[in-house]
């Protein structure tokens, strides 16, 4: 259903004041600890796959759209249990944009067009015990198992389900959730969920099968060993579908003199649920060398096992080489990356940052004898205004190139002006 999103968000703010003024429920801390934020971004996109085709209809992508997002948070209100609520109300604005070239923003209509506007509304209730939180509604979580895509497009995926969070115990921090309907960033509807099999991941269904899935339950533990190291091991399964296991490990090593040594280590097994063929090992790393204003770092990513790898559809896979565009993800990939990080307060230019990489993936199984082979090269520049009126406010450019016989070749740029009101 298409809604009026921008009306409805108006009315939630109002509403939120109004609740956060009725004595029965507004204890200090329920008020003194709450955020809220006022969010605007304003994104153009143009995405050009270099078919070369006269007929391809869908050669070229462009949008230019704005979004209007309210962000509140409460604290909790005082007793053994406490009890809060946190509220996400956005709307979308299409500016520009034209029959099959929108990039996935917005909601499809039947003829192609895309719809003028759409909204997102989610509510999420949320109680603590201790060191204990109990989050019910709306979700948007950043696990290995589940990273909801919040950036990739105008508006960001949304989940509904619940998740248990604890830190009970000195440096653990345990994870427990089920999650049963996907909000994908295009859409106002929620959804079963289902798997991304695009990419030659060789992933298939067995005769009848259900693609589609109402129940994603995870499980995660992670203990901070120092200041320097920190494990962790996570579970998800997409029922029916598939089941995964992933072991991660992070250590800083300081060197002094403003210079540090990070390496990411992430190793994933993934099975099939009963009715797909998933069978897949994922092994990637990372190291980043910090000096003085620059990051330099090298990555490593294979995939081994009968298909590639294995997340929810519209989420962002836990890969280190899962970059703008590609997760370089598919069955027997191989590939390498070197990136580079400069912040420009080294050169008196505080708040502008940009980075480079390159990512190039071989081996790549596409039957019949064939071999993959891809790479994609990103270039990332943003500056965000630090005194006076603009503060706040930040301007991004982000530029990628792809080029691959896995997937469509693809130039795909993106301008985002964003500034964030605060409220409370």
């Amino acid at each position: 259903m298409i809604f009026s999103p921008l009306a409805r968000a108006i009315t939630l703010a109002t509403a939120g004041s109004i609740f956060m003024a009725a004595p029965s429920l507004a204890t200090a801390d329920f008020i003194n600890d709450s955020t809220a934020s006022l969010g605007f971004r304003n994104l153009y996109m143009n995405q050009d796959t270099r078919s070369g085709l006269s007929n391809d209809t869908n050669k070229t992508k462009e949008e230019w759209s704005q979004a209007i997002i309210l962000d509140y948070q409460s604290g909790f209100t005082e007793g053994t249990i406490g009890f809060g609520v946190d509220v996400y109300a956005a709307t979308g604005i299409k500016l520009d944009s034209g029959p099959n070239r929108s990039p996935d923003s917005f909601p499809q209509r039947s003829n192609g067009k895309s719809v003028d506007n759409f909204g997102k509304l989610g509510g999420t209730a949320k109680a603590k015990l201790s060191e204990t939180v109990l989050q019910v509604g709306t979700l948007m979580p950043r696990l290995p198992t589940v990273q909801a895509n919040l950036e990739g497009r105008l508006l960001p995926q949304m989940f509904t389900g619940g998740l248990l969070t604890s830190n009970e115990i000195d440096g653990l921090t345990a994870r427990l959730g089920h999650i049963d309907r996907v909000n994908y960033r295009n859409s106002t509807d929620r959804e079963r969920m289902s798997m991304n099999v695009a990419g030659k991941k060789g992933i298939e269904f067995k005769a009848g099968a259900d693609e589609t899935s109402n129940s994603f339950d995870l499980a995660s533990l992670d203990y901070k060993w120092n200041d320097s190291l920190t494990t962790g091991y996570n579970f998800g399964r997409l029922e029916n579908l598939y089941k995964q296991h992933i072991l991660t490990a992070v250590h800083l090593l300081p060197l002094g003199d403003q210079r540090s040594l990070k390496t990411d280590l992430r190793v994933s097994r993934s099975t099939d649920d009963g009715k797909t063929n998933v069978d897949n090992k994922a092994f990637s790393g990372m190291m980043t060398y910090s000096f003085g204003f620059n990051k330099l770092g090298l990555g490593y990513q294979k995939m081994t096992g009968d298909t590639g790898y294995a997340y929810m559809q519209g989420t962002d896979p836990f890969l280190v080489n899962f970059i703008a565009n590609r997760e370089f993800g598919a069955k027997d990939e191989k590939s390498w990356q070197v990136r580079h990080d400069y912040n420009f307060a080294g050169l008196g230019i505080p708040g502008l940052t940009m980075f480079n990489r390159y990512v190039k993936g071989t081996g790549a199984d596409l039957g019949g004898g064939k071999e993959g082979r891809e790479w994609e090269r990103d270039f990332d520049i943003s500056y965000a205004f630090q005194t006076g009126a603009l503060k706040n406010f930040n301007v991004r450019w982000r530029n990628s190139t792809v080029r691959s016989n896995i997937t469509k070749d693809l130039d795909d740029n993106r301008l985002i002006l964003a500034y964030t009101l605060p409220l409370l």
